[in-house]
């Protein structure tokens, strides 16, 4: 009976996801309104676009149970990363100023800003390729969360659960495009919300309260990862290693990733960017802190793992497999009703993930790949069925690294996460602030940061993962600014076209500069 009104609730959401692509697909007439919604997004509909990309199926199923599971309450430093840096630091240092000079630039993705700040259509083409690679294995972890769940709650097997979730992301995305996005994740955002808040209520009021249940979690018997001998492979890391890594990576790794950058180039002035900038920090203080809470308190339910895991035991190993722990635990210890809360609350964070990462892929190759060319202004409309074309590619792609399961689903996330950032952080922030930043600064550190990050992943293994990305991530911030004073300065057009009046004014720019946009026009 259960299973019949999860389905029920799935369907009318469903529903009402695919009236809203239908309805947006009227007002798509061409790329930037596509992919950007025309630049014209309000606040709200920014901020929670953001928050919805960046807490999915992984944070909620993977991160809440792998590492509330390994570091328990010492989950919460990754909370206070997400929310202070991840979030509130880079709206307010970030997102303005890529407003402005996406604008300027007339760039749509992150692949055309490079390539517009540094002069170098090559390092577009490049860009795109790197794109394309590493958000295929990102929504392949996306699906395989969310599977998961819909494996547990609705009876599904995976590969169906993996089928529905790929058909519904590809069609409504493929009618509306990003407006179709944004309008659905204001509605997700909305449920994620309420939903979070009152999972954490009922849960800690099991426990005794939100005091009692803290005060239990600081056994350090909770927090098995902080105390296990390092793994074989690889440096001898101690535990608080890793859990530092994973706040890094988490955190910081946002500020460069193309799917939550592209949030900025979409919204409507710099005046809507600190009004933005409250609602995601409010948003992802309540959503993070609710998933990785959660994921801890498993301990508190789960008194003896040997028995109350043994059905998600590996049949090989005998140990459980924690990838599952948060469907086990919401089905075995949630009322069902608020089972359907949870499960409508994932699924809205996990499409709207996927639907940004679709998005963002099938523009690497439809816009910068493509229209590298130029091809983009001389054939609008051709480029554009051609995003919609490759968005079906993307999602066929994702899908069959899901149903392969090459792979744990934190693994497969640190690892995208770790190769993007370290490929565009640099490049990114210093084309922002620095006007020194060269284009041979820009490939240096690029290509150091993800040979750092592809390089420690096969000589450490899967153990130090985490590790691994958070080194890759810095060393281009170290490399990029060494190569550019030792390379010849950019032509002084580009500069100018990049900082506009900050040229003539001899400076490097505050952040809080006043609004621009009226230069692109």
């Amino acid at each position: 009976m259960n299973a019949l009104l999860y389905a029920g609730l799935v369907i009318f959401y469903v529903l009402v996801m695919l009236a809203v692509g239908f309805w947006c697909m009227k007002r798509t007439k061409d790329v930037g309104d596509f992919f950007l919604g025309g630049r014209s997004l309000g606040p709200w509909m920014s901020a929670f676009a953001y928050g919805t990309t960046y807490f999915s199926a992984v944070l909620f199923i993977g991160y809440a149970g792998r590492l509330g599971w390994g570091f328990g309450i010492h989950t919460l430093w990754i909370v206070f990363g997400n929310t202070l840096i991840g979030t509130l630091l880079a709206w307010w240092i970030l997102a303005g100023r890529t407003r402005d000079m996406t604008a300027r630039l007339n760039a749509m993705t992150m692949p055309e800003f490079l390539r517009a700040r540094y002069g170098s259509p090559p390092l577009q083409v490049i860009s795109a390729l790197v794109v394309f690679v590493f958000l295929v294995p990102y929504s392949a972890s996306v699906y395989m969360g969310l599977s998961y769940l819909f494996q547990r709650t609705l009876g599904l097997q995976y590969n169906q659960a993996l089928v529905f979730l790929a058909v519904l992301t590809g069609v409504y995305l493929i009618m509306g495009g990003y407006f179709a996005v944004a309008l659905s994740d204001f509605i997700r955002g909305i449920v994620e919300f309420f939903g979070v808040i009152t999972m954490v209520l009922l849960l800690v009021g099991m426990k005794g309260g939100l005091v009692a249940s803290f005060t239990a979690l600081l056994d350090p018997k909770y927090a098995p990862a902080l105390h296990a001998s390092p793994p074989p492979t690889g440096p001898p890391f101690p535990g608080w290693v890793t859990l530092v890594s994973l706040v890094l990576i988490t955190s910081f790794g946002p500020w460069a990733l193309p799917q939550m950058v592209q949030k900025f180039y979409s919204i409507r002035s710099r005046a809507d960017v600190k009004r933005a900038m409250v609602i995601a920090t409010i948003f992802a203080l309540f959503m993070s802190f609710g998933a990785y809470y959660s994921g801890a308190l498993t301990h508190l339910f789960f008194a003896d793992p040997k028995t109350d895991l043994a059905s998600i035991a590996n049949p090989q190993t005998g140990k459980p497999e924690l990838d599952l722990l948060m469907p086990l635990f919401i089905t075995t210890y949630v009322p069902p009703w608020l089972t359907m809360v949870i499960l409508l609350m994932v699924f809205s964070a996990s499409m709207s993930s996927l639907s940004s990462l679709v998005l963002v892929s099938s523009s690497a190759i439809a816009i910068d790949l493509y229209g590298a060319s130029g091809n983009r202004e001389k054939n609008p409309k051709r480029t554009m069925i051609l995003m919609r074309v490759l968005c079906g590619v993307f999602v066929a792609l994702s899908l069959w690294i899901a149903v392969s399961k090459v792979d744990v689903i934190v693994n497969l996330m640190v690892i995208a996460w770790s190769a993007l950032s370290g490929a565009f952080l640099a490049p990114y922030l210093y084309g922002l602030f620095w006007q020194r930043a060269t284009k041979i600064g820009a490939y240096a550190g690029m290509i150091s940061g993800v040979g750092t990050a592809v390089g420690l992943f096969f000589l450490w293994g899967k153990p130090l993962i985490p590790v691994a990305g958070a080194i890759a991530m810095f060393v281009p911030l170290l490399v990029m600014p060494v190569v550019s004073l030792l390379t010849r300065p950019p032509k002084p057009e580009l500069v100018m076209k990049a900082f506009g009046e900050e040229v003539a004014a001899g400076e490097a720019g505050p952040v809080d500069s006043p609004d621009v946009s009226s230069t692109a026009r």
